[in-house]
């Protein structure tokens, strides 16, 4: 395995949950591993929380961040020095294993995420997250300062690499409804209304506002609107009505936030699907770094690219009903 490799984190399904994998090869005895992975006081240098534990099997924990008072409940699962060491977070599941290799060892990280498919969209962020963390243990047990990536572009590259970008389509026996679903942190869901609206509130039988559109999806009227948590809205295709766009900004105080976006197309404009698809995902994923303050604009070409994707995906699986499309953008393809 090379050192690229070892860094990449893996993204698996273990009886039904996600998991996430990571592998370091670190030139310290697995005593001195053994130590800054499971002493609470050597864990405030790496791990996201403070912790507060009795090392032994069974022991409750506690676990609090920076500025939150209340604290995540937990307990540990396995204790076997200095080899393993596991334990519940809340509904997720952390195990470290050492394994001794020449003069130094190889560390085994593994996070199981809870929720099912609520776990696995924020599957990106919590990769990004350990990447980080671990490379503050490396830097630890070197005795030297840790320097941590940019965020935004790792986040980013690991719901790429996950495909947790990506939309679904639905066959609904009268056409076909899209759906994307994407992590959006812990952002308040206010917050992202206000992003999302730019201060104006959107009214039933009115335009749309701007960032819940894109050029390759003619908007028609509001249909209805619940600040700060829905907005849909009637699209068009050569004038007239064809379906319905709708957003919602969805809160699990266990899992952080996530948008859920769907568009209906009826089986007569299926040639458009991975048209729609790529506008969207491209939609998304500006909107995601603009939530994590990036100034990021509408990206050249990436629509044509995703749309040979999708295409791609969609043609063997519908045999024909869903074939690649050519729609163009018409008015503004603004989203973030």
């Amino acid at each position: 395995m090379t050192d690229g490799a070892e860094r990449q984190a893996t993204l698996h399904t273990v009886a039904g949950k996600p998991v996430l994998r990571f592998e370091r090869r670190l030139a310290h005895p697995p005593t001195k591993v053994w130590r800054a992975v499971t002493d609470p006081a050597e864990m405030a240098h790496w791990f996201p929380a403070t912790v507060e534990t009795k090392l032994e099997p069974g022991a409750a924990m506690r676990f609090t961040f920076e500025g939150e008072d209340a604290a995540i409940d937990g307990e540990i699962i396995e204790f076997d020095p200095p080899k393993v060491y596991a334990f519940r977070w809340n509904q997720d599941v952390i195990r470290i294993e050492i394994v001794p290799e020449g003069e130094g060892c190889r560390l085994f990280f593994s996070h199981t995420l809870g929720g099912d498919w609520t776990g696995r969209l924020g599957a990106g962020r919590n990769a990004a997250g350990w990447d980080v963390c671990l490379g503050a243990l490396e830097a630890r047990l070197a005795g030297r300062e840790h320097e941590p990536p940019e965020m935004t572009g790792l986040m980013e590259h690991y719901v790429a690499e996950f495909g947790l970008a990506e939309g679904e389509v639905h066959d609904t026996g009268d056409g076909y409804e899209l759906r994307f679903a994407r992590d959006l942190l812990w952002r308040p869901v206010e917050q992202l209304w206000t992003l999302l609206t730019e201060g104006s509130e959107p009214e039933t039988g009115a335009e749309p506002p701007l960032r819940f559109t894109n050029g390759y999806v003619p908007a028609g009227p509001v249909t209805a609107a619940d600040a700060p948590r829905l907005l849909e809205y009637e699209w068009r295709h050569g004038g007239a009505p064809a379906g319905r766009v709708r957003w919602e900004i969805i809160h699990d105080p266990e899992f952080g936030t996530r948008v859920e976006l769907t568009q209906t197309v009826p089986t007569r404009l299926a040639d458009l699907l991975p048209t729609a698809l790529a506008a969207w995902q491209t939609h998304l994923e500006v909107l995601f770094a603009t939530v994590l303050g990036a100034d990021r604009c509408w990206p050249e070409g990436r629509v044509e690219e995703l749309r040979e994707h999708y295409a791609g995906r969609l043609d063997p699986l519908s045999q024909g009903s869903a074939r690649p499309g050519t729609g163009t953008p018409s008015g503004s393809d603004r989203s973030g």
